[in-house]
């Protein structure tokens, strides 16, 4: 029977187990692409029941370092090294340096980054957006949708959501590529500075579109981001929609100590 690597001994039967199997995988034992020992395998090697496994496997599932193929069992993942996304990702100098905030990120970490563009159009307003566009229910904005990769994997997805009267005279925002600086440095061009960003987050479960839409085990952990920007009139010109793999992000934000 097997003992858990690093000291790992206490707690129930499963949990040791799970704890090894990531920790092989941490330590480089089971490399990305390798696939977890099957289920008869692992019962042989510790000597216990399936069902113990299959709680192990239901555990490190849940850690984000394998991903589960029907029919081919579990595999380890080849995803990227997590991004920081900072409380200075939307410094003006950024915009003004022909830079949006996720192209930005991505080439200080030295990733390589892309960005697809889903969608761009006349919308209606979900009710939650048009609440804090301070519009009514189904009054028509521009979405624009995007699904952003990273190192080749899909990381995140976003649909920015914005006023139509606002934008109806900004025809760079009705292009897939808004030039330097992204959305927000065109809405500056053309008098809207901005005051700050809101954001909101929770984390949650995937559902099975989302799980599938960022090739994430079913139920993996997501960052569900919304984020208001807001003007030095007090107005809030988007409000951006966004779905992150959990296990792809830092969250870091700067926070005032003074009055």
């Amino acid at each position: 029977m097997g003992t858990a690597a690093g000291g790992v001994g206490s707690g129930p039967r499963y949990v040791q187990i799970a704890d090894e199997i990531v920790q092989q995988i941490r330590a480089g034992v089971l490399k990305p692409g390798d696939m977890v020992p099957s289920e008869s395998e692992l019962v042989d090697r510790y000597g216990v029941s399936g069902g113990t496994i299959r709680k192990a496997m239901v555990e490190v599932r849940a850690s984000g370092l394998v991903e589960t193929r029907h029919g081919k069992g579990s595999i380890v993942k080849n995803r990227p090294p997590v991004r920081h996304r900072s409380s200075d990702r939307f410094r003006r100098s950024l915009r003004q340096g022909g830079q949006a905030a996720y192209l930005a990120e991505s080439a200080q970490s030295g990733a390589t980054a892309k960005v697809s563009v889903l969608y761009i159009g006349p919308m209606e307003a979900p009710e939650d957006a048009a609440e804090r566009l301070g519009v009514p229910a189904g009054t028509q904005v521009l979405a624009r949708r995007r699904l952003y990769f990273r190192n080749g994997t899909p990381v995140e997805t976003a649909t920015s959501y914005l006023p139509w009267d606002v934008v109806k005279d900004i025809p760079e925002l009705f292009a897939e590529n808004p030039g330097g600086g992204g959305i927000y440095a065109r809405l500056e061009d053309h008098g809207h500075q901005f005051a700050e960003f809101v954001e909101t987050l929770q984390a949650r479960p995937a559902s099975k579109a989302e799980a599938s839409e960022l090739a994430l085990s079913p139920g993996a952990p997501v960052v569900h981001l919304i984020r208001e920007a807001r003007t030095v009139a007090g107005l809030v010109v988007e409000v951006c929609d966004t779905l992150m793999a959990a296990d792809q992000f830092v969250f870091e934000y700067r926070i005032p100590a003074g009055d």
